[in-house]
């Protein structure tokens, strides 16, 4: 029987009175309706509301609905505090308190465990808070368009190219902000044109913008052709005009596709001033190159980095080795401990390339960065006494777990933004001998559903 020939299930265009008792890996509010799971976008646990189905899975019993009332609120409800909630996609729990937030993705972890008999009774702490909940975002990534007649940079609203204007992000570090909207105002002058993705039409893809603790910004151009009219132009009246402006750099993305970033990084032009920005997490000093990953909170980066060195604790003449270690601030934040050998192991290039740099700045001659496939670059390594793993999404796969094994280091450090993939890679290893200690979410990202979480396994 299909979820639409189910008595009383859920058809679209039907108007429901609903109870809400928990939230989606999404952030939209959970009920439950004559056995169908319905997602109610903007609602929350605890509420009675009034929804409209707007589509029915064709394959399980669920559907999604539009908020239309709500009848009973949560006392855990807030204003949110962006003009764009609710059209941009972006931090979709504004209207939940923080603290909320960080007990519901405490209880996502613990879901997350409790499905793998080898992790049972493995706790999980109540939580680490950012130090900020709004103005935290050290990174912004904006769609250029034209949207009835004048110039706007924002987001692709979801599921759909609609590009929703972000001015007045409150997420945003300030001078991120700042600086948005005096690109605004020069786009608004003329000299480049939007791109357009229907008609590939106009010059400017996206507008990348990083900055550090100092506030300096690092501004990346993505273009849909090389040397095109203005861009130089408008990079010189964004450095000229902005002191906080480090440098401007020009990506050319000639893809139809949705990638931000053109694939060829050896294109990237210096326009003016630096290509890269100069950042400090803690007391570790890093490099960052355009289009580098680096967490977007760099406060609790600071806070997950001084609890992954305070609980592997390394010893003099230990090697720690750092898988997906990216730019390497995890690496070089346990460099600082005397006498040991640090190895930092990822995939991209450009990546180990800041690291290499950002070893030098430290003055970490003990550490040293290698590029490659994780998994194949393990197979070299003859010893290690502690592993971090700080892994992409799809967590690290049984290749790499399977070398970790072998290297039988005394603690692994796991540091996680998926809560699915960290569980299943936590139980290979405890099906491996290690005991998981427990596990600590951090709230990198507040107001939205990401989780990011440090777990420590002991060898036994």
């Amino acid at each position: 029987m299909t979820s639409t020939s189910r008595p009383g299930a859920p058809r679209e265009g039907d108007a429901l009175a609903l109870a809400c008792d928990d939230l989606d890996d999404e952030g939209a509010g959970l009920a439950t309706h004559a056995g169908a799971r319905v997602h109610v976008a903007a609602a929350l646990p605890g509420e009675r509301v009034v929804a409209t189905v707007t589509h029915v899975s064709s394959h399980r019993p669920e559907a999604w609905a539009r908020l239309d009332a709500i009848e009973q609120g949560s006392p855990d409800r807030r204003a949110p505090a962006c003009a764009a909630f609710g059209s941009c996609g972006g931090c979709v729990l504004q209207h939940l308190d923080v603290g909320a937030q960080l007990a519901w993705k405490r209880e996502r972890l613990g879901r997350a465990l409790a499905r793998h008999a080898a992790l049972a009774g493995v706790a999980v702490d109540a939580g680490v808070p950012s130090p900020r909940a709004l103005g935290y975002r050290n990174r912004s990534k904006l769609v250029c368009a034209a949207q009835g007649g004048r110039v706007v940079l924002g987001a692709f609203a979801p599921r759909s190219h609609d590009v929703v204007d972000l001015s007045g992000c409150r997420v945003a570090e300030a001078p991120l902000e700042a600086l948005a909207a005096s690109l605004r105002v020069l786009l608004g002058e003329g000299g480049v044109a939007p791109y357009d993705e229907r008609t590939f039409a106009g010059t400017l893809r996206h507008v990348v913008l990083r900055a550090n603790r100092a506030g300096e910004v690092l501004a990346v151009l993505v273009v849909a052709r090389p040397d095109a009219p203005g861009v130089a132009a408008l990079a010189r009246r964004l450095r000229g005009e902005h002191p906080e402006v480090a440098g401007v750099v020009e990506n050319v993305n000639r893809t139809r596709g949705n990638a931000i970033f053109g694939a060829d990084e050896g294109a990237d032009r210096v326009l003016e001033g630096a290509g890269t920005l100069a950042e400090q997490v803690g007391d570790v000093r890093l490099r960052l190159s355009p289009r580098a990953f680096f967490q977007a909170n760099r406060e609790v980066a600071a806070l997950a980095y001084a609890a992954i060195a305070r609980q592997v604790a390394p010893r003099p003449g230990e090697r720690v080795v750092d898988a997906y270690c990216g730019v390497g601030g995890i690496a070089l934040t346990l460099a600082r401990a005397a006498e040991i050998d640090v190895l930092g192991l990822e995939e991209h290039a450009a990546a180990i390339a800041d690291a290499t740099a950002s070893a030098a700045l430290n003055g970490a001659g003990r550490a040293r960065f290698v590029a490659g496939d994780v998994a194949v670059r393990l197979r070299d390594v003859p010893r290690a006494d502690v592993v971090v793993l700080n892994p992409p999404r799809k967590g690290c796969g049984p290749a790499v777990l399977l070398e970790v094994a072998r290297l039988r280091p005394r603690v692994v450090a796991y540091l996680s933004c998926d809560p699915d993939t960290l569980a299943r890679d936590l139980a290979a290893l405890a099906e491996r001998g290690y005991r998981v200690r427990g596990v600590t979410p951090f709230d990198m990202l507040p107001h939205t559903p990401h989780v990011e979480a440090l777990a420590v396994a002991d060898g036994v």
